[in-house]
């Protein structure tokens, strides 16, 4: 049935990434205006506010406006307030009496009076439980209120009349218009979006960046769930249910510099024209096919090999390069999902079932498996376990199943990936939502971090996502359900612990807080413990958190601003950790000299990962930045093009003070990393 209205919410899913909403106004002023359905957008913003952000931003102007979490509809082309809508609201309605029993029930704190209408009483509450919020519906009731408790973002509670919510009005709205519920398209991104999604018939759209909260409500919904974030994500979704030709360029021109904070406006003057010269053009096609080339050299019939056994001597140590490497092996999958060569994919599957069919009695995945033998090594240098082996395989069996639907094989592996998650779960000893690292016990397998490691909760939230999506597209709702739930404490969990902030909202401090300081943090620290923490930037979990929507966009950006400003790019990207830790630092161990790896600027003490680097351009361009990310592609190009004995060796990791090329050559991650960037940025558009 045609679409005839489409609503969304502004905040994190129209809002929040300014190239992708100029990009949606272009597409949808593109539409024929005789063909075009309504536009509706259903925010908690206030009306006043509302309209002055949708003047103020890149957005079409909408026919209708729903306000207030759904207290208020507004005609904007007829500017007024559709008052048969209002008169209902004061049904069973006080606010005076509603607002008594959340001070009485609470310690939540009243919203600023901009933020409040007659049918709309807004709070402030950190970490509220469902029985929390359970309670004060009750309580309400039992004062004789006729209202709706509507908790969002982990924060903002909202308390309305028993008609007023998103969904309601929506649907009154429907009603109004006499169009049909089937007729409708929603996107949303957070709890309060669930009324939308939830209208029987409607054809939703959730967001990548979407709150667990909003995932858990839905689990079970035939809905759309976007791959791409903000409008970017709820464009792919438009295109999904037909209102968006597929046939409409993905790429449009950089808003304006006043929609970014002042660095990056400065960064943006400076950077160069967005349309590459042919020859730069030509140059990113050639590390494409290079890039696509390398990983080739992988493929084996076990799976992703970690680097070409071809071109590369190993012995001694570097025998455990002959091997399907888990968490190698995930992300290379992963990277290299947008190639639809059948060899490839195939590849892809064989990595999965290697991995999966190599897992301990007990739930433990294999840091890795050896090719030529076809065993399975449980533990790296010095017999310390891989946490985030069982990690990564989770979140690739996802993604292999999202991109291409082989739910067979993914249904014959559950009980597998079950008893991963489990062993992976007995890992938050102490019921924290985090998960407890043994020293060395990541990818960063010769250095000295353990217990709370933020890329290692980076990675669980995003498994925990994975996972429940997974029991969601195999028919298993009420058990993911348990996961969308659970990830949503792990992330209040990261932001709370790892980004410190003096704000007085800032709640449950621990004996870290207390002892130490770090003041507003610019970016999420590399390691918490009981005890104490370390400062410094890990770039890549900083990135990752982003990339798997543990940082919104406003955190993101600070984050790119303090990373981009001290150089962690330069000369090329992107050292993995800022500052480097030096012989003497507190943070110095001996073992860091082990092989020679972990000096100052070396390895993972602040090496050039190109993997990483691809990762970087997927960071800046999912922040609107094309130009820069582009930039940085390039310069990524000329990484990987150097090598130890031939041109284009795609190497493991480079020296960040010179850019020479050190460990293995034709490393499969950093291959597959260049391919995904190269489509983030949408390069794979711009040579079909």
């Amino acid at each position: 049935m045609k679409c005839q209205i489409v609503c969304s919410d502004l905040d994190g899913t129209l809002l929040g990434k300014p190239d992708a909403t100029l990009l949606f106004r272009n597409l949808w002023d593109a539409l024929p205006s005789d063909d075009r359905p309504l536009l509706v957008y259903n925010t908690g913003r206030l009306l006043v506010d509302a309209l002055r952000t949708v003047r103020s931003s890149d957005l079409p102007l909408p026919d209708y406006l729903i306000c207030g979490v759904g207290t208020l509809i507004h005609h904007v082309h007829e500017k007024r307030t559709v008052q048969e809508f209002a008169d209902i609201m004061n049904e069973g309605w006080d606010r005076a009496r509603a607002e008594q029993v959340v001070r009485s029930l609470t310690g939540a704190v009243r919203q600023p009076e901009p933020f409040q209408n007659e049918f709309k009483s807004s709070w402030f509450l950190s970490q509220a439980t469902p029985d929390q919020i359970a309670r004060l519906g009750s309580a309400l009731a039992e004062a004789g209120m006729d209202a709706v408790v509507v908790y969002s973002s982990n924060r903002d509670l909202d308390i309305l009349p028993r008609h007023a919510n998103k969904g309601n009005a929506l649907k009154w709205l429907l009603r109004h218009l006499r169009i049909p519920m089937e007729t409708a398209v929603v996107a949303g991104d957070s709890g309060n979006d669930t009324a939308m999604l939830q209208l029987p018939g409607v054809n939703g759209i959730i967001v990548a960046n979407a709150q667990p909260e909003l995932m858990e409500a839905t689990a079970g919904i035939t809905c759309y769930r976007a791959h791409a974030i903000c409008a970017d994500g709820v464009i792919e979704g438009l295109m999904h249910h037909g209102v968006l030709p597929t046939s409409c360029s993905l790429h449009t021109q950089e808003p304006r510099a006043a929609r970014y904070e002042p660095e990056i406006r400065r960064l943006l003057s400076e950077a160069a024209p967005e349309s590459l010269t042919p020859e730069d053009r030509a140059y990113l096609g050639e590390a494409y096919s290079r890039a696509v080339a390398a990983l080739r050299r992988n493929i084996t019939p076990m799976g992703f090999s970690a680097c070409s056994l071809a071109d590369n001597e190993t012995t001694g140590t570097d025998g455990n390069y002959r091997s399907v490497w888990a968490r190698d092996g995930s992300i290379t999958l992963i990277a290299s999902l947008p190639l639809t060569d059948p060899d490839i994919r195939e590849c892809q599957r064989a990595t999965l079932r290697t991995l999966l069919t190599h897992v301990s009695p007990h739930g433990q995945v294999p840091a890795n498996v050896n090719i030529d033998t076809a065993s399975p090594d449980f533990s790296g240098i010095g017999g310390i376990c891989s946490i985030d082996s069982g990690l990564w395989t989770i979140i690739a069996a996802y993604e292999y199943l999202r991109v291409t639907r082989d739910t067979a094989f993914i249904r014959d592996h559950l009980r597998v990936l079950q008893r991963a998650m489990d062993w992976l779960t007995a890992h938050d000893s102490n019921f924290d939502a985090l998960l407890e690292i043994p020293e060395a016990g990541d990818w960063t397998d010769l250095f000295g971090r353990s217990y709370n490691v933020l890329v290692d909760q980076v990675i669980w939230y995003r498994a925990n996502i994975a996972f429940g999506r997974i029991l969601e597209t195999l028919g298993r709702g009420d058990s993911a359900g348990d996961y969308l739930r659970w990830s949503q404490a792990v992330k209040s969990a990261i932001l709370h612990r790892f980004w410190p902030s003096t704000s007085a909202g800032a709640t449950r401090r621990t004996f870290a807080d207390m002892q130490y300081s770090v003041g507003d943090s610019s970016y999420l620290l590399a390691q918490v413990t009981p005890f104490d923490f370390n400062w410094r930037c890990d770039v890549y979990a900083n990135i990752l958190a982003f990339l798997l929507n543990v940082l919104d966009v406003q955190r993101a950006r600070t984050a790119f601003r303090f990373m981009w400003g001290v150089g962690v790019n330069e000369p090329f990207p992107v050292a993995n950790l800022y500052p480097v830790v030096m012989p003497g630092d507190p943070d110095w161990k001996p073992y860091y000299a082990v092989n020679l790896l972990n000096l100052p600027h070396h390895y993972h003490n602040g090496g050039l990962w190109p993997f990483i680097g691809g990762k970087w351009v997927q960071f800046i361009s999912r922040l609107g930045l094309r130009t820069l990310a582009i930039q940085e592609l390039l310069k990524l190009a000329r990484l990987n093009q150097r090598g130890v004995q031939h041109e284009w060796e795609f190497n493991e990791w480079a020296h960040a003070r010179t850019g020479n090329p050190m460990g293995k050559a034709y490393q499969a991650w950093s291959a597959a990393e260049f391919v995904m960037a190269y489509h983030e940025v949408g390069l794979d558009e711009l040579s079909a």
